[in-house]
């Protein structure tokens, strides 16, 4: 029966045409790794550098830079971790635990001439598990999807609800009334308004004007009733009086 992960696809994260290899010595204690404690003008091996990934593991491969022979690789399962660890004086060193097909490891020294390519190193294992992280998150939510609590809708034996439907106040709308009860009549068809009934029996001495179009309209109501006799002007007859009696005196 085939191991998992035999047959799944090799996805090529990063290449680097050079890097070069040192022998570490063991560690005395759990301080931490200083690269100037290793011969870096005298590397022990140099070659190209391709990282790797089939499923979810990393794989990091030393490889000649004319032959591509496999010099050693190293299985990163998690990153950081103790397969690829960085160093306390330099972002361009990093410590490797290789390993071969029998499953021995040991420790060994890697360093880029440029810092550029160490970044490049450093940010392709970083994005490779932050996908695998994502993988697992996906997994497991697939695997459990009822975990989550449902929030239960339905009606319970003998639950029942009340709808109040058309019932709604009505408002007043009745007309408001003006202050003094009294209401107003509209005008009359024709635009034109009558004088009040006091008016027509009072000004009887009030001579029309030549072109008072509401005079008129007065005189032709007075002048409707066939039967009325026009007063004779009692002011102008006793001026006549009174002119003739002096006529009438003659002088001594």
């Amino acid at each position: 029966m085939a191991t998992e992960g035999q047959f799944e696809y090799e996805s090529v994260l990063c290449v680097k045409p050079e890097v070069n290899v040192y022998r570490i010595p063991p560690r005395a204690s759990n301080r931490a790794i200083r690269a100037a404690d290793w011969k870096l003008d005298a590397p022990d091996w140099t070659g190209r550098m391709r990282v790797t990934a089939r499923g979810k593991v990393a794989y990091v491969k030393l490889e000649d830079k004319i032959s591509g022979e496999l010099f050693a690789q190293a299985p990163v399962e998690e990153y950081p971790g103790i397969a690829v660890e960085t160093v306390s004086d330099s972002s361009r060193y990093f410590v490797l635990r290789i390993q071969d097909d029998n499953g021995r490891s040991a420790f060994i020294g890697i360093g880029f001439g440029d810092r550029g390519d160490a970044f490049d190193f450093n940010v392709a294992l970083q994005d490779h598990f932050k996908w695998v992280k994502q993988e697992n998150e996906f997994t497991k939510q697939a695997q459990a999807p009822d975990s989550t609590p449902k929030l239960d809708l339905g009606f319970k034996e003998g639950q029942t609800i009340t709808l109040n439907i058309g019932q709604s106040k009505k408002k007043d709308r009745s007309r408001p009334q003006s202050s003094g009860g009294i209401g107003l009549l509209p005008p009359p068809p024709g635009g034109k308004l009558a004088p009040p009934p006091s008016s027509r029996s009072t000004n009887h001495n009030t001579q029309p004007s030549a072109g008072g179009s509401d005079t008129g309209c007065l005189l032709d109501l007075d002048s409707s009733n066939s039967n009325s006799v026009a007063p004779s002007n009692p002011t102008t007859t006793t001026s006549s009086d009174l002119w003739g009696d002096f006529d009438s005196v003659s002088p001594k």
